[in-house]
């Protein structure tokens, strides 16, 4: 299936999301900040959807997603955002620098996973 760049300071959030899309047949790749996201990000050209919270350390998820955008492999490849934040001014936010789409925490599983078969095709 799709291989997926999972990022969240959370280790517990990022053992559920895994869980669900390893379940979905999904590779995934877990990072606990954005800098360690973007540092893997330079190392695997091969990723189909980056999924990231927003508050993290070292760098939030809207940073990471405008550095990616910066990136020739990851300018068109689907970014949503995975977080408690649901503010329009987040959400406008995160859309201003290339989020693809926003799903607020907690997360359901079928839900979740709809929505990354809708973005990736």
């Amino acid at each position: 299936m799709a291989t997926i760049l999972a990022v969240d300071d959370s280790a517990s959030m990022r053992q559920m999301v895994s869980f669900t899309l390893q379940g979905a047949g999904h590779e995934v790749i877990e990072a606990e900040d954005g800098q360690i996201a973007y540092d893997l990000a330079q190392q695997h050209s091969d990723v189909d959807l980056v999924l990231s919270d927003v508050n993290m350390p070292n760098m939030d998820g809207i940073s990471l997603i405008k550095a990616l955008r910066g990136m020739d492999s990851y300018k068109f490849i689907p970014m949503l955002m995975l977080t408690t934040e649901s503010t329009k001014d987040k959400k406008m936010e995160g859309r201003a620098a290339g989020a693809t789409g926003w799903i607020v925490k907690p997360f359901n599983p079928d839900q979740l996973l709809a929505t990354i078969n809708k973005v990736i095709g």
